[in-house]
């Protein structure tokens, strides 16, 4: 057994492994209104109860840059991510001054780029935010990464051309209702609920269209980012819009036991029902598309476990 501490909280958790210690597993996750909390709290809930001797916790993070550095460090044994984060991860880039030691063992479903505008704010494209009050996410974040990124694509300087603040999801929301910035950058599954939050109480709010931005991101990214259609009436707002979409990644280290990283993906897609009733993005699961992880080399126990059911 080790003990890390993971922000203020002691946890104490074996690296992963099989045998008869058994498994204690954290789980990186995000902020507690978005996706990955919910989700990774659903599948606590599924290794502790499909694989013997495992105890499973989903941790509070500030999600992808995070979770990846919580791996790398020992502290967590599984994390989520956006794939932008993670191949700069592997390839030791970005936010990354050095290759990190991860593998994948499934992509699980995409994040949409929702570009939150307060009731009242000027602003009908990314463009329009130059000089406004925005918040990029947490530092860190997934967020944060596609944030920078979309805003230099249309020649908006994130440093020195907005009035930047790095909030969380639960921050950013707060903000709005407090009045205290115009927008706000948000990456994630649709629908999360700190945004039915604030659509339900400032249903005035706009979700801007970032379909613009596609082009100049492919340019320099690749295949990194894809175009999705985001239908608003998630939010029971009017109308669908055009945005950034980036897929998401389970991501365990790479010295983790081949049994167990085999048996955490077996749980992911034979629980996908129940996983489900925690959060409709589990529906996206699918035993075809999740060993699509490129840049990100798939863990071998998941690349047996996809071999047995894929061929």
């Amino acid at each position: 057994m080790k003990r890390f501490i993971v922000g203020a909280a002691v946890a104490i958790m074996a690296l992963a492994g099989c045998g008869g210690q058994g498994n204690r597993l954290t789980i990186a996750t995000g902020g507690t209104t978005g996706v990955y909390y919910v989700y990774g709290g659903g599948l606590a809930t599924q290794l502790k109860n499909n694989i013997a001797n495992t105890q499973a916790t989903a941790s509070v993070t500030s999600a992808s840059v995070e979770n990846i550095k919580l791996l790398a460090d020992g502290k967590a044994d599984i994390a989520f991510s956006q794939t932008d984060a993670a191949a700069d991860a592997v390839n030791g880039t970005g936010s990354f001054t050095a290759k990190q030691p991860i593998k994948a063992i499934a992509r699980i479903y995409d994040n949409y780029t929702q570009v939150v505008v307060a009731p009242g704010v000027a602003a009908t494209k990314v463009a329009d935010l130059k000089g406004k009050r925005v918040s990029l996410g947490p530092a860190n974040s997934g967020t944060q990464v596609v944030a920078r990124r979309v805003l230099e694509a249309v020649g908006i300087n994130p440093d020195t051309d907005i009035s930047k603040q790095q909030l969380s999801i639960n921050e950013s929301v707060q903000a709005v209702k407090d009045g205290t910035i115009d927008a706000f950058f948000w990456v994630g599954g649709v629908p999360t609920s700190g945004v039915v939050d604030l659509a339900t109480s400032k249903p005035d709010i706009k979700i801007l269209d970032t379909g613009d931005v596609m082009s100049a991101l492919s340019g320099k990214f690749g295949q990194t980012y894809q175009t999705l259609d985001m239908d608003l009436s998630a939010y029971k707002l009017e109308g669908a819009v055009k945005t950034v979409g980036v897929p998401n990644v389970l991501l365990v280290p790479d010295k983790m036991d081949e049994q167990l990283a085999y048996d955490i993906t077996r749980t992911l897609f034979e629980k996908k029902a129940e996983l489900v009733k925690v959060h409709s993005e589990a529906g996206k699961l699918d035993v075809k598309t999740g060993q699509q992880t490129d840049p990100i080399p798939l863990h071998p126990g998941a690349a047996r476990y996809y071999k047995e059911k894929v061929g």
